[in-house]
């Protein structure tokens, strides 16, 4: 199913729902700013180096960092 398709779908199951609570989450959710866009470019770097550190093959095992901290 294509993007256009799909939200189609979507639209034509929300208009579909009766219940104004279940509206108004959905339009909160669908309202909601993307928390990416409040991050520092700081923050940003960050994310992206641990990113391509994972991609990379560059992590530790998180029981290993358990062992460190414990």
């Amino acid at each position: 199913m294509d993007i256009q398709t799909s939200k189609i779908e979507l639209a034509k199951l929300i208009l579909n729902i009766e219940n104004a609570e279940l509206i108004n989450k959905i339009a909160d959710l669908i309202k909601k700013d993307d928390f990416w866009d409040e991050l520092s470019v700081e923050q940003k770097q960050e994310i992206e180096l641990g990113i391509q550190q994972a991609d990379n093959g560059q992590v530790i095992p998180w029981k290993d960092v358990l062992k460190k901290i414990s």
